[in-house]
């Protein structure tokens, strides 16, 4: 277990679970949740208006398009669109309790002495989060691997 003390002095507890992921527990009174968008609607729509079209935006550009807003005319390039993007209520992609930590999908939590643990996911529970780490599909370590993993390298010097 490791604790982290935030700039209002609230103490948050780390601890690692069977399956490598990380139980963080602490004072959630104050905090901000985030959620992804979900821009499936926004860019069907798209694709449909543009059928037949010959250069069509690929939904990673989509998604950074969707967003531009001109300064000069005070709108978004795409309008019809960005009314469209919807969010994903029921996944958690950031976690901010006032004061801190930031946590965030695809951060680290080396700076937490979690070495090599990187967040895939968020999952609520009665005292605080789950932190879902990310880990080998072969072994199921969360950072490094188990000496009988696949993955594994091994190298022979003659």
């Amino acid at each position: 277990m490791r604790e982290y003390k935030n700039r209002y002095g609230d103490v948050f507890t780390f601890t690692e679970d069977e399956n490598h992921d990380v139980l963080w527990e602490g004072n959630f009174e104050y905090c901000r949740i985030g959620m992804p968008n979900d821009y499936t609607r926004a860019y069907e729509a798209y694709l449909k208006d543009k059928e037949g079209s010959q250069s069509l935006m690929t939904l990673t550009q989509f998604k950074s398009a969707v967003h531009h807003y001109d300064e000069e005319t005070l709108s978004y390039d795409y309008p019809e669109y960005i009314q469209m993007v919807d969010c994903l209520r029921d996944e958690i992609e950031m976690v901010d309790p006032s004061g801190g930590p930031y946590l965030n999908r695809g951060m680290s939590l080396d700076n937490l002495g979690f070495e090599k643990f990187i967040i895939q996911d968020f999952e609520k529970i009665d005292t605080g989060y789950k932190i879902i780490t990310e880990k080998c599909p072969y072994c199921n370590q969360a950072s490094g691997h188990k000496m009988s993993c696949s993955t594994q390298k091994i190298q022979i010097n003659l």
